[in-house]
C-alpha cells in the first residue's frame, strides 16, 4: 500500500516539474528576445546601461532570476557586457548600426520627396506604437515632448527635440526597420525641420500649434488609439510640409 503509494506520488509529482521548467524556459526566451529587439532598435544604443534587474524584472513582468538568465545569454553572445559595481552596459560590436544611406539633400524637390516617404512610414509607425507600445516607450517619447513643450515656451524650435519625438515613435512600434530607416534619414529630416521651424516662428501661434499636434499623437499612443494615431500622424506630417511649402507642391513629374 505504501509502495504503491509511493509510485503514485511519483506519477503525480513527476510531470508537474516539466511544465514549471519549460514555462521559465519560455519565459527566458522572451526576455531574451525583448531586451535584444530593444537594443537592435536602438532603444539602448551602444555602451549604454541598461537598467538594474529589479526594474527589468518590473519592466517586463517578469522575477529577477528569469532576468538573470536572459541578461547571461547576452553576455554569452557578446551583445551585452558588464562592469564590475557598474552594471551592464550593450557592447559596440554587438548592438547593429543602420546599414541604410540616402543620397544629401541638394534642393527643395529632395524635401519635398523626404517628406513624401516620411509619410509612407511614420503615420504607420504611430499605428503600431499605438498597438505595441510599453512604458518605457511611452516614457521616451513623452520626455521629447516635455523638451519641445520648454522649448515652445520660449517661442524657440527645437530640431532636436522634435527628431527624438518622431525616432520615439518608430521605437515604441517595435519595428526595427522603422527606427533604422528615421536613423538613415536623420540629416535628411533635420534640413525640413529646421526650414519649417523658421516658418513658424512670428507672431501667429505657430509653434503652440504644432506642439498640439505631437500633444494629441502621443496622448493617441499612449491611451492605445491606434487608427487615431496614424490618423494625427499623417494630419501633422502633411500640415508640416504645407506650411513649409505654403501649399504649393513641386511637380516631380518626369
Amino acid at each position: 500500500m505504501d509502495e504503491a503509494s509511493g509510485v503514485s506520488a511519483k506519477a503525480q509529482s513527476a510531470p508537474a516539474a516539466k511544465p514549471e521548467r519549460g514555462k521559465a524556459v519560455k519565459l527566458v526566451d522572451r526576455v531574451f528576445d525583448q531586451l535584444q529587439e530593444r537594443i537592435r532598435s536602438g532603444n539602448y544604443p551602444p555602451d549604454s546601461r541598461l537598467p538594474g534587474e529589479h526594474e527589468l524584472a518590473s519592466m517586463l513582468g517578469v522575477s529577477r532570476p528569469i532576468v538573470r538568465d536572459a541578461l547571461a545569454r547576452l553576455r554569452d553572445q557578446g551583445i551585452v557586457y558588464a562592469r564590475q559595481g557598474a552594471g551592464t552596459f550593450v557592447s559596440a560590436h554587438g548592438s547593429p548600426t543602420t546599414q541604410l544611406s540616402y543620397s544629401p539633400v541638394k534642393t527643395i524637390a529632395d524635401i519635398q520627396r523626404c517628406y513624401e516617404f516620411r509619410l509612407t512610414i511614420e503615420p504607420a509607425a504611430a499605428y503600431f506604437a499605438a498597438k505595441r507600445r510599453d512604458e518605457a516607450a511611452i516614457q521616451k517619447i513623452a520626455a521629447a515632448l516635455a523638451d519641445l513643450r520648454e522649448a515652445t515656451s520660449h517661442q524657440l524650435h527645437r530640431t532636436d527635440a522634435d527628431f527624438m519625438f518622431h525616432r520615439a515613435v518608430t521605437e515604441a512600434a517595435n519595428n526595427h526597420y522603422y527606427t533604422a530607416s528615421i536613423d538613415a534619414l536623420k540629416a535628411h529630416i533635420a534640413v525640413g525641420m529646421h526650414l519649417h521651424g523658421l516658418s513658424l516662428l512670428g507672431p501667429r501661434q505657430g509653434l503652440e500649434e504644432v506642439y498640439e499636434e505631437h500633444n494629441k499623437i502621443y496622448r493617441a499612443i499612449a491611451e492605445g488609439h491606434a487608427d487615431e494615431a496614424r490618423a494625427l500622424m499623417k494630419a501633422h506630417l502633411e500640415g508640416s510640409q504645407g506650411r513649409l511649402f505654403e501649399g504649393r507642391a513641386l511637380d516631380l513629374s518626369f
